[in-house]
């Protein structure tokens, strides 16, 4: 969706576009609750849902940041980062409020909770319809095409920044859980607490503080200090000698790739100002490819270092050091 949207978003106009986004996301997740019951096989019909609600994940994603940059707001990097640090509050809201419901009424009701959630898609489908947008481009104006977007070297590299930004943040959230499961003996329900939403929280709380004194933080300095930062709790979650010194790692890692992924998107809006909406359904691909090469790379180097997590970890090190590269790079551009 991140690739087809470019193509058509333009054509049908933001407001389309963004409330049809979220139809998709509730008919996904209404689609879950129906589907596997209906198909012969209820991964198929799992499947067929999921693929309903990736569509409208993906729009949103594509769409909501070009909306936030069109809004007639001072700092814009600070709106960015705020935007996206209420993406760490829903994972929070997630993992609290799921996990609330599933030890109140056992996890074999997990379709009413389902339900439940399809009621945020909605209430934001219904929002968008009357909510004032602001155009994204000037009157007259037309985003730059896919050809001279790569043309453009800059463009390279804030792709390289997004894809090593979801995968810096993903092959380790994604496993957190699972770090604190085997590592301190703990329940799952403990192992989400401790892992994923600890990641979550330190990251949205970063995101937001940014939001709220961004215009006192040099952009540039802080995302290639971040970049460093996130190496050295890769290191630490590799190398660390006991499991809460690497569970620890895990959540200063969610400190560190906080303003990568706004970020990016704020530097592709200053020196590409003509970039459009081709370039931000690119720039969400980079990341969305990012998020399924990090923990697919962590997988597999695990599975073959005999489910060794932090040998897994430390092959995936190679994106964290992939974003000190681009910010240097991008220095070249951004720094004069």
């Amino acid at each position: 969706m991140d690739l087809l949207s470019a193509g058509f978003i333009d054509k049908i106009g933001y407001r389309a576009s963004i409330v049809t986004a979220h139809l998709f996301a509730a008919a996904g997740l209404g689609a879950l609750i129906v589907l596997p019951e209906l198909f012969p096989d209820p991964f198929a019909g799992l499947l067929t849902a999921v693929i309903l609600y990736a569509v409208g994940g993906g729009l949103i994603e594509v769409l909501i940041s070009p909306i936030m940059e069109s809004c007639p707001t001072e700092n814009k990097e600070k709106a960015m980062s705020l935007l996206h640090s209420f993406y760490c509050w829903g994972h929070v809201g997630v993992v609290l409020i799921s996990t609330a419901f599933f030890q109140a009424a056992s996890i074999e009701n997990w379709k009413a909770l389902t339900f439940l959630w399809i009621l945020i898609p909605i209430a934001n489908g219904l929002m968008f319809l009357k909510v004032p947008m602001a155009p994204l481009k000037e009157d007259g104006e037309s985003g730059m095409s896919m050809t001279a977007l790569f043309k453009e070297n800059v463009f390279w590299v804030l792709m390289l920044l997004m894809m090593c930004a979801g995968a810096s943040e993903q092959s380790v959230s994604q496993r957190a859980s699972t770090f604190a499961e085997k590592g301190l003996g703990v329940s799952k329900t403990m192992g989400d607490l401790a892992g994923p939403m600890a990641f979550a929280v330190l990251m949205g709380s970063s995101r937001a503080f940014y939001g709220k004194w961004g215009h006192k933080i040099n952009l540039d300095r802080f995302m290639l200090g971040s970049s460093v930062l996130c190496v050295l709790s890769y290191l630490f979650i590799s190398l660390a000698p006991s499991p809460m010194l690497s569970l620890a790692g895990c959540v200063l890692c969610g400190l560190s790739v906080v303003i990568m992924w706004p970020g990016s998107f704020s530097k592709a809006s200053a020196l590409m100002k003509n970039g459009g909406t081709a370039m931000f359904a690119f720039l969400a691909l980079a990341g969305d490819l990012g998020c399924s090469a990090g923990p697919t790379l962590v997988g597999y180097v695990s599975a073959a270092a005999s489910d060794n997590l932090k040998a897994g970890i430390l092959a995936a090190i190679a994106f964290p050091l992939l974003l000190i590269l681009g910010m240097t790079l991008l220095g070249k551009w951004a720094w004069g």
